[in-house]
């Protein structure tokens, strides 16, 4: 994005890094001031470590609770070793103070990696040991006002980056529904048009006969325009199960006499091109080989393998129900054909 400026993780913390050695030479280079060394050696172990395993670059972003522990357990131990081997009313302290910086720098690592409460917490104690050991006055001296103005600058940028990351995460997914919204109106407005036009295209021939014979219809126009209703109610239920041939077969069959439903329930809504023409081929040639006088082909519940159930039902013969109530009368099973989703096409030998 224009005017954004990223930084790699890597960069943060080799920065980080360095940061954080210079305190640590800064404390050799006032080694001679404690009165053992020892202890103040030991300090600087101890912040070596906890700022090795803060600034480890495969941790996670949000520091562990036992690694933001122990940061806080060493900003409350490292004043108290190195204030024992100093004199806190001594004013040539100088760089033995080192550790106000390096504890400083180590919770602004800590607040910067989503734990900003305990960094407080180890930067307050850090501000206690001074006024108990220095007094008031020695805050700004020895630089633990800066410390605390680093942790809590850090604290407050972490919680308005998590916030804008939430915020954004949010937006991004408003702004998935509302493009998926209106792909789904212009789905529906192009549907719609395509259902008009192609309804406009079957009933307009009619339509211009009954206003050109004042609503003065044939028997045969009468038909036709049950025929039309029948055709117009399939291009709303029957949807994808529609093409040229399917509408074709359709129309013969109700010409003959049979009763023919389209039933579209999604099923195929994933099929497209070549695969959807070819089970619809199918569903044609299907329709055009029965005689059936009830004919109803509907999409699959079967997702995986069937796209298409087609059923032809027969009417009972005459001549078997005028053998007596005790005769069968119900509907013969005529055709019954499942088409699969995946229709080898036929080639010609």
């Amino acid at each position: 994005m224009p005017g954004v400026v990223v930084v790699s993780r890597t960069l943060a913390l080799i920065v980080a890094a360095f940061f954080s050695g210079y305190h640590v030479l800064l404390g050799v280079y006032s080694l001679d001031q404690p009165a053992s060394v020892a202890p103040i050696v030991a300090a600087m172990g101890l912040y070596v470590v906890a700022t090795i395993a803060s600034l480890w670059i495969s941790s996670p972003m949000r520091m562990a609770l036992p690694l933001a522990l122990f940061n806080v357990g060493v900003a409350v131990a490292i004043p108290l070793i190195v204030g024992s081997q100093l004199d806190g009313s001594s004013a040539k302290l100088g760089y033995a103070t080192w550790y106000v910086a390096a504890i400083g720098t180590l919770m602004t690592i800590t607040a910067a990696r989503k734990r900003p409460q305990l960094a407080l917490l180890g930067v307050g104690t850090l501000v206690l040991h001074t006024i108990v050991w220095a007094g008031v006055g020695e805050l700004g001296h020895m630089g633990v006002i800066g410390s605390v103005v680093w942790v809590v600058a850090a604290a407050l940028l972490t919680r308005a980056l998590v916030k804008a990351n939430r915020d954004a995460r949010q937006y991004g997914r408003a702004e998935r529904e509302a493009s998926g919204w209106h792909a789904a109106q212009e789905a529906h407005l192009y549907e719609r048009q395509v259902r008009l036009t192609q309804t406009m295209r079957l009933a307009m021939p009619m339509l211009r006969r009954i206003s050109e014979s004042d609503g003065d219809l044939s028997e045969a126009d009468r038909q036709e325009c049950r025929l039309l209703e029948a055709a117009i109610r399939d291009e709303i239920r029957g949807r994808r199960l529609l093409n040229h041939a399917v509408r074709e077969q359709v129309m013969a069959a109700r010409r003959r006499g049979a009763s023919v439903t389209l039933l579209d329930e999604g099923g195929i809504d994933d099929l497209n091109g070549s695969a959807l023409e070819i089970v619809l081929n199918t569903l044609a040639t299907a329709i055009s080989r029965t005689k059936a006088d009830r004919i109803i082909a509907r999409t699959s519940a079967d997702y995986a393998t069937i796209a298409v159930t087609v059923v032809g039902l027969s009417s009972p013969d005459p001549a078997v129900s005028a053998l007596g109530p005790d005769s069968s009368g119900e509907e013969e099973v005529d055709l019954w054909i499942e088409i699969p989703r995946k229709v080898e096409p036929r080639t010609s030998a």
